[in-house]
């Protein structure tokens, strides 16, 4: 391969995953307490990779207590990093909409450009770099609706560069072998995948969850992706219906919040033959544990099974000051070695950043295309991971629609081009979640695509009128327990998937299953 020149990096949004900074008193999650993004930029520099570094938020006046955080976390904890950052905007600044446009703008064509902000900025602010000749790797989820996922995707390819999203998980040394081994296990039939953090990152969280995204989106993305990788050369994911469970958060938040998002995605394989079933569970209400995340997945073809516990390696501590912890230095090793130097130049999420900024420069100098990277398939680029994109979406449309069931639908190409509820003609941007995602166009014009307020980094939209209707329709059903009718479970089989309701007499007691949205019980048996 040729020699490659550094490149130039912005890094948007100066939060906890780039900079280890967090405003709460639970400062910055065991697994990532001095960030990823910059320190990883920072060795990279070390290393000849990278040469300017820029760090842009939207608010000018926390720039100082950025940069102290990571002076205190990484400067003071390693040799030899140069912490040298041009930042936007100015520290006297409060509030700068136009902050990353000008950011981007001091760039040139071939920098590359990593977006670490909240999820409804991210279209704006990645179009804007892709449009500025940059190379963008950005937080997951890329977006949160399929068409800009596609309209980036179109973009980029005009444009001639590199657009991917930063899913780490493809980079564990255990999470790429399972998915080889998944490969050679017959047709997709199974899989099974959860998430968890503690309650204290909907402190962390505050500003925008609940407001412009979920916990669908925030965890539940990483292993939908992984499954997608594992499985999208031989099934597609064709409908989805989720359920919620809800509670703590709105406590918490004081607005309409989901705990624990699950959902349900049926797949199928290709060549025509069967089916297969997912279930994707993401949770940000778990106690504090051992672990900042509870996590693992299992995956079967029909010749048999993979499981990953990426929660427990077999590697443990315990300390005066932080108790027992089970530890995963194969993701980020924080611990200098001894002579001082970060070390931790193995972990994938170092690999990661590093990975796609590498790809960056062997673009910029000839030695590698595009396509190169598209045949490659580690990377998580923006045109392969389209049906991550619309299971989340699906997702969404489901729960704002009482877990009914959503279709993905294709295009000639094989790509997922829309996400419609069952039965029905017009796509989501009509009724029901629909009119969350005409807000957001709406919201788009006035946002300026940039990272969000000070108070607000993520202005979003409540789905308060969604979410009534959806506690309505679930209501009285909370506490089922043993008296739920097995009968449910069939009739939605028996009805492509379709949400079934159990309704219950004065006494409490189940007496009927219905098809959600019907007046008689659609077939399924009633019980007296």
């Amino acid at each position: 391969m040729k020699d490659q020149d550094p490149v130039d990096v912005l890094m948007v949004g100066a939060g906890e995953y780039t900079a280890g900074f967090v405003q709460t008193s639970f400062g910055a999650a065991a697994d990532k307490p001095a960030g990823v993004v910059a320190l990883t930029c920072f060795d990279l520099r070390r290393l000849g990779k990278v040469k300017r570094m820029v760090l842009c938020d939207r608010c000018g006046t926390r720039m100082p207590a950025v940069r102290a955080t990571m002076e205190a976390k990484i400067g003071k904890a390693y040799c030899g990093l140069d912490l040298t950052i041009d930042c936007f905007p100015e520290d006297d600044v409060p509030d700068d909409p136009s902050a990353a446009i000008r950011a981007i703008g001091s760039m040139k064509p071939g920098d590359v450009a990593i977006i670490f902000t909240p999820d409804d900025t991210h279209f704006s602010i990645a179009s804007a770099a892709i449009a500025a000749g940059l190379h963008v790797l950005v937080a997951k989820p890329i977006v949160k609706h399929l068409q800009e996922h596609a309209e980036l995707v179109a973009l980029a390819k005009k444009h001639n560069v590199l657009l991917a999203v930063e899913y780490h998980k493809r980079f564990d040394p255990i999470y790429s072998d399972a998915r080889n081994r998944a490969r050679q296990l017959g047709p997709f039939s199974y899989y099974y995948s959860y998430m968890a953090q503690p309650k204290q990152q909907l402190d962390t969280f505050r500003a925008w969850a609940g407001k412009s995204s979920d916990i669908n989106y925030y965890l539940n993305s990483h292993h939908i992706d992984i499954h997608n990788w594992f499985v999208s050369h031989m099934a597609h994911p064709t409908r989805v219906t989720a359920l919620a469970a809800t509670g703590v958060a709105e406590a918490k938040l004081e607005r309409p919040c989901e705990d624990t998002i699950t959902l349900s995605c049926q797949w199928a394989n290709r060549d025509g033959s069967s089916t297969g079933t997912a279930v994707y569970t993401a949770s940000w209400i778990a106690p504090k544990g051992e672990c900042h995340t509870r996590q693992h997945f299992h995956y079967m073809g029909q010749k048999g099974e993979v499981h990953a516990d990426q929660a427990h390696r077999g590697y443990n501590t315990a300390t005066d000051e932080a108790g027992y912890a089970a530890l995963n230095p194969l993701y980020m090793r924080y611990t200098p070695d001894a002579n001082g130097y970060f070390a931790g130049q193995t972990g994938y999420g170092y690999i990661s950043i590093a990975a796609f900024i590498e790809a960056a420069a062997a673009l910029n100098s000839g030695a590698r295309s595009v396509a190169y990277y598209e045949q490659e398939g580690v990377l998580a680029l923006a045109s392969k991971t389209l049906a991550v994109t619309a299971i989340l979406q699906a997702g969404r449309l489901s729960l704002d629609n009482s877990g009914a069931a959503v279709d993905i639908l294709y295009d000639d190409d094989g790509q997922p081009r829309e996400v419609r509820l069952a039965g029905s003609s017009s796509s989501s941007a009509e009724g029901g979640a629909a009119g969350w995602q005409q807000q957001q166009q709406q919201q788009r014009g006035r946002r300026d695509g940039l990272v969000g307020s000070c108070d607000e980094p993520a202005l979003g939209w409540v789905f308060v009128q969604q979410q009534q209707q959806h506690r309505g329709a679930r209501a009285g059903l909370q506490d089922a327990g043993s008296h739920s009718n097995p009968a449910s479970g069939r009739l939605s089989l028996d009805n492509s998937g379709a949400a079934v309701d159990i309704l219950y007499d004065d006494y409490g007691q189940p007496r009927e299953v219905r098809l959600a949205g019907s007046s008689s019980s659609g077939g399924g048996p009633a019980m007296d």
